[in-house]
């Protein structure tokens, strides 16, 4: 993201880091990552959308890169409802107009909370692996025992072991979870070590284990975010047009019937699938998917371009 500055805006508990790039004035984007990674899923994404006039701007998540909490004593939660006040604060701060959120993984997790919660606030939603709000009251229901090995990562922090194996392997922990994730994808050491720079951050191994811990149902999740959980618990229905997307090469969420969750988009719902692009999908299929976030902000016979 090096074409785009780096600014922060004090948004809720954070200091929030984020590029910011296009036209001020122009139709916004808000772009979100998931773990283990950063803003460098976007790196060929933002420029194709600003090339289309629209204001992209690409946060850090809490616990990466230069974001920061304001309160030193504010608990280091990485439960769903703070990404979703996060992301909920920061557009409140930069004062952005109903701007299209697009994202996968924790990145997606958010945009679904805001989009479901506060959908007048919200232009458009791209959210890769259809809806992903969850309700953490039924953690224990198992899963099929191949989508189980694939979040061996999910039990591994769930112990002092994987904390510990965490603050000491943090990239070598994102190379075996990319590597499973997306089959092929053809990273390179320089761009791994890119992204693992946004993982020395102070609150990484605070939040990511309580990310994992709180949606197995190991650890309380922070009081204040209580009523929000109580309200994701309903899995609330996102209603703001949207377009979901799939990976055929996701390792670890493989593309699904997308009537599955039919019924809990009860706006414009459109469903893509996008061929060779693992979990990483911005990263793998840029162009695929900024064609995405230009289709849902320009709806069939409104005249959308392509980037």
């Amino acid at each position: 993201m090096t074409a785009f500055p780096i600014k922060h805006v004090d948004a809720g508990e954070l200091s929030i880091a984020f590029a910011d790039g296009g036209d001020p004035h122009g139709e916004p984007v808000v772009l979100l990552h998931g773990f283990p990674y950063d803003v460098h899923s976007y790196a060929e994404v933002a420029p194709m959308l600003t090339d289309a006039g629209f204001r992209v701007i690409v946060p850090y998540l809490r616990g990466h890169g230069p974001t920061r909490f304001l309160d030193p004593g504010i608990p280091r939660s990485g439960q769903q409802a703070a990404l979703g006040a996060d992301l909920l604060a920061m557009i409140d701060a930069l004062d952005l107009e109903q701007p299209i959120l697009a994202g996968y993984d924790w990145g997606g997790r958010a945009a679904c909370v805001v989009a479901a919660l506060w959908p007048d606030r919200v232009g458009g939603l791209v959210t890769t692996n259809g809806y992903l709000i969850q309700d953490v009251s039924g953690s224990t229901a198992p899963l099929s025992p191949q989508l189980e090995a694939g979040f061996w990562y999910f039990w591994y922090f769930a112990t002092e072991r994987g904390r510990r194996g965490l603050e000491l392997n943090r990239r070598e922990i994102a190379e075996v979870i990319w590597r499973r994730n997306s089959p092929d994808w053809s990273f390179t050491d320089a761009h791994l070590d890119e992204v693992a720079h946004a993982f020395h951050n102070p609150d990484y191994v605070d939040v990511v284990i309580h990310s994992y811990r709180h949606r197995l149902g190991l650890e309380p999740g922070a009081p204040q975010y209580d009523e929000l959980e109580r309200r994701l618990a309903s899995r609330p229905p996102i209603a703001v047009p949207t377009i979901t997307v799939d990976g055929l090469a996701d390792g670890n969420f493989p593309a699904s019937d997308p009537s599955r969750d039919a019924h809990l988009f009860t706006g414009p719902r459109d469903h893509r699938l996008i061929p060779h692009a693992g979990h990483n999908l911005p990263a793998e299929a840029p162009h695929a998917f900024a064609e995405l976030i230009v289709d849902v902000a320009e709806p069939p016979g409104d005249g959308a371009g392509t980037p």
